[in-house]
Formats: structure tokens, sequence, C-alpha cells
């Protein structure tokens, strides 16, 4: 695997409360002011972007991109689309002018699940078609990259000449399973080139193809570096198979979503650890549990098989490696625990995986944003340089 010089670091901005304790109600409610501050303080710590959730009890991603926006200077909104709830020309829309109003800043997360619960209460028709939802998000997606890149004119209005619309029209069509227009135009014209990139996640064949076809980064949830591994030979073949197909080779970029937890010393962070899921009781385990195995996810599926296989190891895969915050929260939920030095050893062996793109939190995300910032990533930083070095990458390359 080819060694990325380039590394890209996010955080996670908490829309639906924060605090030091996960499985009980958030001591800290999720509003506008503490998120401008949490987004503040995670471009100050040298992150570059910001992952923000969507479904279940988390405010609107785009209402909070667009405040993120306006309130930091070099931070990157990641927000999220959700195929089949939101029609993708009016996405393709939206994501021009945040990417206009931002100075070019704009990034697009395909969300095609969350829960089936989330789906159903949402009025998705294929809450309970895993796999025909992948198939309509590769015509979304499609459809938003046609608005933007066919896109050369002004929408009609009073400062657009209409007549140089018409020519457009005949090469603008799009005739999908799922989606048809005549004439997807997206207004205004993105700041980025050809559009804001795209981020995707997923384990099972159909996300991986999916990726492959239309992603510019692939999203994994924290997992043991073998697991990753894997992952990553898997869609590699799927690459391979999709370029023999299409006589296309699309580069890709590997990215992983994964908790962390820096302390002075290795035992200060593990009772950390075990402290954050300290106040959460017996009863709200179970129940939390019991939603987790009724996922039609591959990669939830995955958590739960990595809780199981670990709990007699008090849930630890590996160095440094911890998955008791599975217990009570869903998706990406493995935590990256130790020193500083520790921790970025730990990410570096990931990136000598392929993994070239991190998202990462810890509770509460305002202090763990600037304590990893001011001690894990500088190191992490002087690591990799070190790594490049000795594999002899130009240091422009």
């Amino acid at each position: 695997m080819t060694l990325h010089k380039e590394i890209e670091f996010g955080w996670f901005l908490p829309t639906s409360g924060d605090g030091k304790y996960v499985g009980v109600a958030p001591e800290r409610e999720a509003t506008l002011d503490y998120l401008i501050d949490v987004a503040q303080t995670a471009e100050r710590s040298g992150f570059e972007f910001v992952l923000i959730p969507t479904g279940g009890a988390c405010l609107d991603a785009w209402v909070v991109g667009s405040a993120v926006m306006s309130h930091t200077t070099t931070l990157r909104p990641l927000v999220a689309v959700r195929p089949g709830l939101v029609a993708p020309v009016l996405a393709a829309r939206m994501g021009a002018a945040l990417d206009v109003l931002s100075g070019g800043r704009a990034m697009i997360n395909v969300v095609t699940g969350s829960s089936v619960q989330d789906l159903e209460e949402l009025g998705d028709p294929l809450a309970h078609a895993h796999d025909e939802r992948y198939e309509r998000a590769r015509e979304y997606v499609e459809v938003m990259q046609q608005a933007w890149t066919q896109t050369d004119v002004l929408a009609a209005s009073e400062f657009a000449d209409a007549s140089k619309n018409e020519k457009a029209k005949e090469s603008q069509l799009y005739q999908g399973k799922y989606y048809q227009f005549n004439r997807p135009v997206s207004s205004p014209l993105t700041v980025q080139k050809p559009h804001p990139p795209f981020y995707l996640g997923g384990s099972s064949p159909a996300a991986k193809r999916l990726a492959v076809e239309t992603a510019d980064t692939y999203l994994m949830w924290g997992e043991p570096h073998d697991w990753i591994r894997e992952q990553i030979s898997e869609i590699e073949t799927v690459r391979a198979e999709y370029t023999a197909e299409t006589g296309v080779d699309r580069p890709l970029r590997y990215g992983l979503r994964a908790q962390v937890l820096v302390r002075d010393t290795e035992e200060e962070a593990w009772a950390a650890a075990w402290e954050s899921i300290s106040k959460v009781s017996p009863e709200a385990i179970a129940k939390a549990q019991e939603a987790f195995a009724k996922t039609d996810a591959t990669n939830q599926q995955r958590q739960n098989d990595l809780r199981e296989l670990s709990k007699d190891q008090q849930f630890v895969v590996g160095p440094n490696l911890w998955t008791g915050l599975s217990l009570v929260r869903s998706g990406g939920a493995i935590l990256l625990v130790g020193t500083a030095d520790q921790v970025a050893d730990r990410l570096v062996e990931y990136a000598e995986l392929g993994i070239s793109s991190f998202i990462l939190s810890g509770y509460p995300h305002l202090e763990e944003a600037e304590t990893f910032g001011q001690a894990a990533l500088p190191l992490f930083r002087e690591k990799w340089q070190l790594k490049l070095q000795e594999a002899g990458v130009p240091s422009n390359a």
C-alpha cells in the first residue's frame, strides 16, 4: 500500500449533546454557542474538518454546517445527504451554496442508512431494503455530480440570459430507476472543481461497490488493524474489478472513524475510559444492545461482533484499542486509549495500512479536541514524516 504524504484529521460535532459520560443524559446541551465553541477549538487544535452527524436526536447537519462555516475560517463542514429523503438536485444546490458561502470548504457525506427506525420515522420507502438503498444512492450521487459538472450557465433569474439555457437542456437528461430529470441544473456553480468531495461508509458489498464507483473517500468504523487491512484488501479487489469492467481507474482514499482518549500516563487513560461508562445502568446497556442487534447495517453488525468477541478480555482488542463504548454507543465506537505517544503510534499503524483520513472524537468533545490536538497530533505528524523519509517518499509527492 502506498504511503500517503497528506493525512487529514477531522473532529466530530456532538449535535445531540455532550458530556464526560456515555449512556446517560448529556451534561451539556447542543446549543449554537457550544457547537461553535467545539468547532473553533477543533480548528485551533489542528483539525481540518468536522463531521456533522445525522439522524435520530441530532440537530440538522446542514443548519449546523452553515453555522460552523460562518464562525470558522479554515475548518470544513462534512455534511450529510440522505438519498431518498431530499431530491438530489436540491441537495446539489444546497451543497453548491454551502461551498460558495464557505469559500470552497463543503464536504459531502453520503448516508444511505442510519437505523431502520430512523428511516421509518422519516418515511423512507426503502427503510427495509438495504441493497436497494445503495442502488438509489448511486443514482442520487450521479444526479448531483451531473448537476454540478454540466451546469455552465446561470439558472433562470433576472441576471441570466434564458436563451443560453436551451442548448444545455439537450445534454442534461438523466433517466434512472429511481430518478428522472430533464435538466438537473445546480446554481450557484461550486468553488471546488469538479465538485465538493464525497465521503461514503458501509461494510457491505453494495456499499463497497458504490464507494468505488462514486466516492472520493471510503469511510470505515474503527476496528483492529487486521480487520481494517482485510476491509481495504476487499475494496481493492472491487476496485480492480471495476477497472477491468470500465477501463476507469478511480482513485479512492480510505478513512477511519474512531474515538480517542489521551492522558499523561496509560494508567490515567484506562481509568478515564472505564469512568466514561461508569454511570450507565445495566438496563440501558441491555436496551442499547437489543437495538443494535436489529440493525441491517453491516458495519454495525461488525461492531456488535467485535464487542462480543472482546467482552471476556475487558473489551480490549489490541494494544490501546478498547470496545467498551460500544456497550451503549452505536457507530464507530472503538477507543484509542493511552498516552499521546501510544495513540500516535496506533494511528501511524493505521496510516501504514492506507488510511489517509481520520475522523476522531472524545468525551467531552470540547476538551478532548484540545487535548488530542496539543499532545497527540503533533507527535503523529512527526512520526509520519519520519515514516515517509524511511520509505523514500519525496517531499513533494
